[in-house]
């Protein structure tokens, strides 16, 4: 089963995004944005830059857990991961982003 973006709208009125693997598990988190098409551009930017093992930056937390962002070429971040138990599922994740991220679909939840 393939990868697919989930376009949400929160209580606050802002869009934001998660990219979902195959198996339903949230993969990557975007931020929270003002417009409905600035959301679906970072979709479109994750889209393009989540197949590149270079976009990825390799993070911990200040609990000591990993974690991972994508950043766009202009070196903004257009997505976080969750908090990881160790380093190999943190790059197990980063592996799933890739995987998924290029062909992934877009369900748009916004509305709803």
């Amino acid at each position: 089963m393939a990868g697919k973006f989930e376009l949400k709208k929160s209580k606050n009125d802002k869009f934001h995004f998660n990219l979902l693997a195959g198996n339903g598990q949230i993969i990557l988190t975007s931020e929270m944005y003002e417009a409905k098409a600035s959301a679906l551009n970072g979709i479109e930017s994750v889209k393009k830059n989540g197949g590149d093992a270079a976009r990825y930056e390799k993070l911990t937390g200040k609990d000591g857990s990993p974690y991972f962002v994508l950043k766009a070429t202009n070196g903004q971040v257009i997505g976080q991961s969750q908090m990881y138990s160790g380093e190999a599922a943190r790059d197990n994740g980063i592996q799933s982003c890739i995987t998924n991220a290029p062909g992934a679909s877009t369900t748009d939840l916004s509305a709803a």
